[in-house]
């Protein structure tokens, strides 16, 4: 390739008429108190406080970023393009606890990013010139630090840390394919062949434990969000709740299963940071738990809604109860309901309030004992609260695939069958297929799951069946209808109560 300067001169400085200055970044909780604070953060002046906090926060070497560095001597690369590694000799006369450290300055950023990109182009042969892959960083690092270009978070997390410090680590199970000979290869280690991709689409299939199966995408969703990447999957080939077994039994059906996945993608800090992972879940519009699919993050807040307001209303009633054991005179008829009629009136307030006895006992036993107040947490609707990690259903976008045959049904306010999977394996193999139950249309009544004052807003993308490669789903003679127009808007209405 040929480059063309168009921000750089030639043999000066790419940052030359850029100004850097030294700023703090602090990160708070709502209540003031802080999460994290990085002092002595070099970034252009014209940056913004915003873009200061996410290149310390997130984007910075935390740690190993070793405090002297030599070339490495690659043969035919240019002097300036040299891969660093480690000064051992220097880092061997320094201080144990000073020999690594972490990135400070953008400008360690925007060299290791720019600065690997070339010396990949440059190592397989890109440019046309030593000056065209000069040009190329120059330019890179130039509009890194104008923010006139920027790659995505993986790259910013993983892009040049072998190149820039010569870092290395586990094999963590990638794949890498070698530019001379196209071959796909096992990477020996996690850092030579990063993963800076954005976003991978991974199949999986309806087995427990094997290659491909549930388990398993589990493991290679991880491997994804360690280096925050994000990844997506459509879950209908996995049985609904019931089904039968090839080992006799039923089961336990796709839910339960994607609840497992959702906990292990909460559990995980995209990249490494407080950076949440990127998943991504689909279901197609004939699953037979497409019903239980739409409502589960509905169901999933107005439990966060109960533990706020519960918790709240329960901490009221333990602060009444010793109030009114610990004020009631004579001390003698404190503990008695029957005669501490202020005890008798908050026990009746409980009870009308639904706290449950055994917490009122509990309180008039402690009390007893001389206790005067206990420990019982309130929750919040703060989305990084307990409350919300008490719950399922957080940790992905959800998506429900529409299909036309769906919409034509809609139209016509038609019936709409929902499939067994093992039902829809027989269709694909033009098998005779086993009637399945049916349920009527209909799935409310005269129940409306719209709250006063909340406004039914879409939930659920629409994403058309070619997307993506997957073929648009067989149609089998037996299924379980339910009305097409009352699964439309029953998706619709299921939006009340997200965030």
């Amino acid at each position: 390739m040929k480059i063309d300067r168009h921000f750089t001169q030639e043999g000066q400085d790419p940052y030359q008429n850029l100004e850097f200055e030294t700023r703090s970044s602090v990160i708070r909780n709502p209540d003031g108190s802080v999460v994290s604070e990085w002092n002595e953060v070099v970034v252009p002046k014209q940056w913004s406080q915003v873009a200061t906090d996410i290149m310390a926060q997130k984007y910075f070497r935390k740690a190993g970023v070793p405090k002297h560095l030599r070339s490495s001597r690659e043969k035919n690369m240019p002097e300036w393009l040299q891969p660093s590694v480690p000064d051992q000799a220097k880092l061997s006369k320094t201080e144990t606890a000073d020999r690594h450290g972490s990135e400070t300055d953008s400008r360690q950023v925007f060299h290791r990013l720019a600065g690997c990109w070339t010396y990949w182009g440059h190592k397989h042969g890109y440019f046309n010139e030593e000056s065209d892959a000069r040009a190329f960083y120059d330019e890179l690092s130039f509009m890194l630090a104008n923010q006139q270009a920027a790659p995505n978070s993986p790259q910013w997390f993983n892009t040049g840390l072998n190149w820039a410090y010569g870092m290395t680590g586990p094999a963590q199970g990638h794949y890498y394919v070698k530019p001379e000979n196209g071959e796909v290869h096992r990477s020996d280690d996690a850092y030579t062949h990063p993963q800076p991709h954005a976003c991978f689409i991974q199949s999986v299939q309806d087995d427990l434990v094997q290659e491909g199966g549930i388990m398993d995408l589990w493991t290679r969703e991880a491997r994804l969000f360690k280096y925050g990447s994000g990844t997506g999957s459509n879950f209908s080939d996995l049985r609904g709740g019931m089904e039968p077994l090839s080992g006799g039994g039923v089961s336990s059906g796709v839910m339960s299963f994607l609840k497992i996945g959702d906990t292990a993608a909460g559990s995980i800090k995209s990249g490494g940071t407080t950076r949440r992972a990127a998943k991504m879940v689909c279901l197609d519009i004939d699953h037979p738990d497409i019903e239980k699919f739409v409502s589960w993050k509905v169901r999933e807040e107005q439990k966060v809604a109960a533990l706020v307001a519960g918790s709240k209303k329960i901490r009221e009633i333990i602060t009444a109860l010793f109030a009114a054991i610990r004020e009631w005179e004579p001390a003698d008829d404190r503990f008695d309901p029957k005669k501490n009629l202020e005890l008798k009136r908050v026990i009746k307030k409980a009870r009308k309030s639904q706290v449950p006895y055994n917490y009122v006992e509990r309180i008039i036993h402690l009390a007893k004992q001389g206790y005067v107040d206990v420990d019982f947490d309130e929750y919040d609707t703060d989305w990084n609260s307990e409350a919300y990690s008490s719950v399922s259903g957080q940790n992905a976008n959800n998506s429900v695939r529409v299909t036309n045959p769906f919409m034509d049904a809609v139209e016509k306010d038609a019936d709409w069958p929902l499939y067994w999977r093992t039902e829809r394996v027989k269709a694909n193999n033009n098998e005779k297929q086993n009637p399945a139950r049916s349920s009527k249309p209909g799935i409310y009544g005269s129940k409306s799951p719209i709250l006063p004052g909340h406004l039914p807003i879409p939930v659920c993308s629409l994403i058309p069946p070619s997307m993506n490669g997957i073929p648009a789903p067989v149609t089998a003679p037996s299924g379980l209808p339910t009305h097409a127009v009352s699964i439309c808007s029953w998706m619709i209405q299921h939006a009340i109560l997200l965030r």
